[in-house]
């Protein structure tokens, strides 16, 4: 069980006794990656009982097969919805009890060094909206409520989650955009960071690990954040500036950082230039440990494949620690 066994290490914030591993916070092309048809969303909701049955055993036998050839060492699970809107077009989301079919199913199909990761939310982010920013400083009880409900809905979907076997759970917080922080540090100390804590401790009580997503430049922020107990930062967002390096330099080894191939290359790019990049970070990131190589955002289903499987071959040449085989 090596990916496992790496994955865990890398949460851990240790060295790998193999390789980097690798995941994706979300892998949107999995036709193009299967030749075959992912059946979710609203198509999902279209299908009697017995077709959504028949529709999770074959979803959850094209996406174990892929990130077995891709060599993934984790899988997360389809969403809950961002939108429900009519007619909005919703990638890689599974509605209500239909998440939970489809996570056993996943771990029946998986191999048991496949480890699978799932949404649950956790902690509130950036809201841009005149609403939620006039709350900031009208009505700042309300945005503590906000947040209390936030982390109590999270953690009973942890606990359903991790009986059908997951084993991390993932907070989709954006909390910066390219010029920087969304909240400023009063607020971060007020509705972030006590509820990271909490959010970190209670999960690890569950026996699980603990990853918060952001798009945006964190980097003022990064310190404050790993101070708070939670297990790894997926993004590290080199759209918005950031840095793997400067990134590892302030948080040290108190902090799992995963992401940082910039999503735009891999849509606009070319193989070559995916390559360099993949064995730049490779080569600079993986000595210490506490790292999972990934796109930096969700994986678009628009992504040329040559380009991304330009990602997982350099990695199979320059991921590897050199104790035991890819």
């Amino acid at each position: 069980m090596g990916k496992r066994e790496d994955m865990r290490a890398a949460l851990q914030k240790q060295k790998p006794e193999g390789a980097v591993p690798v995941w994706e916070l979300e892998f949107q092309a999995w036709d193009a990656a299967s030749g075959r048809h992912v059946v979710l969303g609203h198509e999902f909701e279209t299908l009697s009982q017995q077709e959504q049955d028949k529709a999770l055993r074959a979803n959850a036998e094209i996406l174990v097969a892929t990130s077995v050839e891709m060599g993934y060492a984790a899988l997360s699970v389809p969403g809950p919805y961002w939108e429900q809107s009519p007619g909005v077009l919703a990638y890689y989301v599974l509605p209500g009890e239909a998440r939970l079919r489809q996570i056993k199913i996943l771990r029946e199909v998986a191999p048991p060094d496949l480890m699978l990761f799932a949404s649950t939310g956790g902690i509130i982010g950036a809201d841009y909206s005149v609403d939620f920013c006039q709350r900031l400083f009208d009505d700042p009880e309300s945005i503590d409520k906000q947040a209390e409900e936030c982390i109590s809905g999270a953690l009973e979907a942890a606990k359903r989650f991790r009986d059908c076997g997951v084993e991390a759970v993932i907070s989709p917080s954006d909390m910066a955009d390219n010029s920087g922080p969304f909240f400023s540090p009063a607020q971060m100390e007020r509705w972030v960071l006590p509820y990271l804590t909490k959010w970190s401790d209670e999960i690890r009580r569950l026996g699980m690990f603990t990853i918060l997503h952001s798009d945006g430049n964190l980097t003022r922020h990064l310190d404050a954040i790993a101070a708070t107990g939670l297990d790894a930062l997926q993004a590290i967002d080199p759209v918005a500036g950031m840095e793997m390096s400067q990134a590892r330099e302030i948080v040290g080894n108190r902090l799992c950082l995963c992401g940082n191939i910039d999503c735009g290359l891999l849509l606009t790019g070319r193989p070559d230039q995916v390559r360099q990049a993949t064995r730049e970070l490779l080569e600079t990131s993986k000595a210490g440990g506490g790292f999972v190589l990934g796109a930096s955002n969700a994986v678009q289903s628009e992504v040329p494949m040559a380009n991304y499987r330009a990602m997982i071959q350099t990695w199979k040449e320059f991921g590897g620690h050199g104790t035991r085989p890819n």
